[in-house]
């Protein structure tokens, strides 16, 4: 189930991105989902499926938006290997 949402924008965003009204709402959806990664809300799967796209290409969009695909903080990652 899917639920359609309208949003007015000025004509002049789509200018921004310089694309169509279609291309502008799948990179608006992409740029979501990575921003919700990346401060935690939803995971790599839900951040695929919000922005519509596979998991493979939503791995591309984090890097293209230099965002990292691990969801550990440095002191995560030093109390991991310092068990090890």
């Amino acid at each position: 189930m899917s639920v359609q949402v309208t949003i007015e924008l000025p004509e002049e965003a789509f200018s921004v991105l310089r694309s169509s009204p279609e291309t502008f709402v799948k990179e608006m959806r992409i740029a979501a989902a990575v921003k919700w990664y990346e401060v935690g809300m939803i995971s790599q799967s839900k951040g695929a499926e919000l922005a519509g796209i596979s998991r493979q290409a939503f791995l591309e969009a984090l890097d293209r938006y230099h965002v990292s695909p691990f969801q550990v903080t440095p002191a995560e990652l030093a109390a991991e290997l310092a068990r090890e």
